[in-house]
């Protein structure tokens, strides 16, 4: 009952951004601005999208160094098989499928390798920060027009969100510092039920943030997120120019800011929450026509999101994961490492006598 509520909820909040995003759109008007976008220039928007996940890829190898050496392959196979899963399935179910799969592939503490994703976070975290200090700082200056709500509510924002990386960046260099007294510390706020068993897991939690003890390798990580985030900002530009929106390379800045929290709404690759988001950036900041904007974010939504999804759809066919393995596999990972029992591979939820080969994990029973 309680995900047929949560699935509910989803469906209602996707249906109520898309429609606030097409509110006041001429569909008829959005279709001929799709037709007259420059298709070179969405070719090179779908390049860029496409080295920003080798990017992704590179960075996530290097935060798992110190756990284990991991191939491009393995580790690229489980990124996109988790981003297809968050593009397709409420609950941003993937981000815990992603390190299960690629442990239970290569043999690695589950629990270990969820901590890598939550530094990947905080990098970005810290990252998307950065930029937007740079653009707020630097570039504020040069907008078009100037929604004073809108920018006073990203300032704000970025403030809080600053503090919170931060704290998140501090706890983090202390939990892979000393993993063993991070655990205990946490685990004397428990009841002393989950105690030891929260420190065990939080003590191998530590050991994937090893990266945050080695200050070059963490500093390389930033290096990788910068030229993450600069893709992304080069896919909605490139986009946005083909369109015939005239956004500032410096613009794409704040609009790849006003993404990240479209995407933060819990729906399906973000779907409303995103369209509308870059919506908002540009017809607020740079005086974009509507249509224009609505198509440009159409467009741009299909750029980001469905390449990874169609490819990681028919990996997850070729390694037998269903829907509905996918949900109860990340389901069942995700409250074991709560409750402390999720650093064995394979994990709960999958039968010793199922793991059959690691390289090729076949975790469902068709699609």
């Amino acid at each position: 009952m309680r995900n047929h509520l949560r699935t509910a909820v989803v469906i209602a909040l996707t249906v109520g951004l898309m429609a606030f995003f097409l509110r006041n759109a001429d569909l008829a008007s959005v279709w001929s601005e799709i037709r007259r976008a420059r298709l070179t220039l969405l070719v090179a928007a779908l390049l860029v999208v496409v080295l920003s996940y080798v990017i992704r890829i590179r960075r996530w190898q290097l935060i798992l160094a110190p756990i284990g050496a991991v191939g491009f392959g393995s580790a690229g196979r489980a990124t996109v098989i988790g981003f297809a899963t968050n593009a397709v399935l409420p609950g941003r179910l993937g981000e815990v499928l992603r390190p299960y799969l690629l442990a239970r592939a290569e043999r690695l503490s589950t629990s270990a390798t969820i901590a890598t994703i939550v530094l990947e976070r905080v990098t970005d975290l810290i990252t998307v920060v950065s930029l937007l200090g740079v653009f707020l700082f630097f570039f504020s200056g040069g907008l078009l027009y100037v929604d004073e709500q809108v920018l006073t509510a990203l300032k704000g924002g970025g403030v809080i969100a600053a503090l919170g990386a931060v704290v998140s960046l501090a706890a983090i260099v202390f939990a892979a510092r000393a993993p063993g007294r991070f655990g205990a510390l946490v685990a004397r706020a428990l009841p002393e039920r989950f105690g030891a068993s929260v420190r065990s897991v939080l003590t191998k939690f530590g050991d994937g943030l090893g990266v945050a003890r080695e200050p070059r390798r963490l500093a390389a990580v930033f290096a990788w997120s910068f030229a993450l985030w600069l893709c992304v900002c080069a896919s909605a530009w490139y986009v946005c120019q083909a369109f015939g929106i005239g956004l500032p390379v410096s613009g794409s800045l704040v609009v790849m800011v006003m993404m990240v929290l479209g995407v933060a709404v819990p729906t399906p690759a973000g779907a409303g929450g995103f369209h509308a988001a870059f919506q908002l950036g540009v017809t607020s900041f740079y005086g974009a026509q509507n249509d224009a904007a609505v198509g440009a974010a159409l467009i741009l939504h299909l750029v980001s999101f469905a390449p990874v999804t169609i490819l990681g759809l028919v990996l997850m066919l070729r390694a037998g994961l269903s829907f509905r393995g996918a949900v109860d596999l990340a389901s069942t990972v995700r409250d074991d490492d709560a409750s402390g029992t999720a650093g064995a591979v394979p994990a709960a939820g999958v039968a010793e006598g199922e793991a059959g080969d690691p390289a090729n994990p076949s975790l469902g029973r068709g699609v």
